[in-house]
């Protein structure tokens, strides 16, 4: 009898003890092993206005990749790179696409923190100076004794000093007047200054838009005169890739996707981007993606290895060219900055 009641009081404290803690099964309905987990939801923030630069993105929703990777992808603008990083490295944004060198500059600040990039979108940067012909200048070394234009927070001026030594021009032969980014593409325009710096697939563009003929316009891409830079790349949250990494790994599978939908179909993907514009111009921004795809994105490095990654070598040699505007305290190296680990195999990085 004695045996009985203890028993049955060990069965009772052990009936507490489970609702106490949750753990009994019938206190919250049990998932069939079959149901599917709800979508994960990420913040992707685009560091500047929607464009054609942002179609491998548009096109991996429309797709139904980020959905079929277990995503949900909310997105938001900032006012820039340095604004993009800071909202992934406070915590308010999972992803971000942002300029990699304004991410090499970032992470040399004291406290930054261990923000990294996951995929590399421009395998070449747009850094460019754009001038006009009638102007006289045709090519690079025409620049000498003219007067530029650099926009505040123009990051293509940071690579001008690597650009102008390896082409043996004077950067004191050059003049520089700074101007608001709001005024670059009217003030070359309009004849008061020679040419500005800026990125290929903007101010060119935006120049034909103002009634430059396209034949009075000398596009001086860096990447055609040695600037080993790369460019717009997509960067996570040190949160997220370490409690998240599978996530990570699905959204960077998502846009190499998008990517590949948009260079199999680049009308669609300026239909699908001017669609989520205010007053965007279906012309311009085939006109705009047709040149990323060219010039930013389908390289012979990208055609050899696979999209998204960066070559070791080549990194280390831009860093060298970037030091030549900003002095390091701590000249990162190519693991400070990118992490490869998220990427798929190269042979499913190959452009099909």
């Amino acid at each position: 009898m004695q045996a009985n009641r203890t028993t049955a009081l060990r069965l009772m404290l052990a009936l507490v003890i489970g609702l106490a803690g949750g753990a009994w099964p019938a206190a919250a309905p049990l998932r069939a092993a079959s149901d599917p987990l709800p979508p994960l939801a990420i913040q992707f923030t685009l560091d500047r206005p929607l464009d054609a630069a942002a179609a491998p993105f548009v096109m991996a929703a429309v797709g139904g990749l980020f959905s079929a990777e277990g995503l949900s992808v909310g997105t938001n603008i900032a006012t820039g790179s340095a604004d993009a990083i800071a909202r992934v490295a406070g915590g308010a944004s999972d992803f971000a696409l942002v300029d990699i060198n304004a991410l090499i500059r970032f992470r040399d600040t004291p406290g930054a923190a261990p923000v990294k990039a996951v995929f590399v979108l421009f395998n070449q940067a747009p850094y460019a100076i754009i001038a006009r012909k009638s102007r006289g200048i045709r090519g690079l070394s025409d620049i000498q004794g003219k007067t530029l234009g650099v926009a505040e927070g123009d990051l293509s001026i940071r690579l001008w000093p690597a650009v102008a030594r390896q082409n043996g021009i004077q950067l004191g032969s050059v003049k520089q007047n700074s101007i608001s980014a709001a005024v670059r593409e009217p003030m070359l325009s309009a004849g008061q200054v020679e040419a500005v710096t800026g990125f290929s697939y903007l101010s060119a563009i935006n120049l034909r838009d103002r009634g430059v003929p396209a034949d009075d316009l000398a596009v001086l891409r860096f990447a055609d005169y040695g600037c080993e830079a790369y460019g717009f790349a997509v960067i996570v949250s040190p949160r997220l890739a370490a409690a998240k990494p599978d996530a990570v790994k699905g959204f960077v599978r998502a846009v190499i996707g998008g990517t590949n939908l948009t260079l199999k179909d680049p009308a669609r993907a300026t239909t699908e981007v001017v669609s989520r514009m205010d007053g965007g111009s279906a012309e311009l921004e085939q006109e705009r993606l047709r040149a990323i795809i060219r010039d930013n994105i389908l390289t012979g490095e990208v055609r050899r290895n696979g999209i998204g990654g960066v070559d070791p070598a080549r990194f280390e040699r831009s860093v060298d060219q970037l030091a030549e505007d900003f002095k390091f305290q701590k000249r990162p190296h190519v693991t400070d900055i990118f992490d490869e680990s998220f990427l798929p195999p190269r042979d499913d990085r190959l452009i099909n």
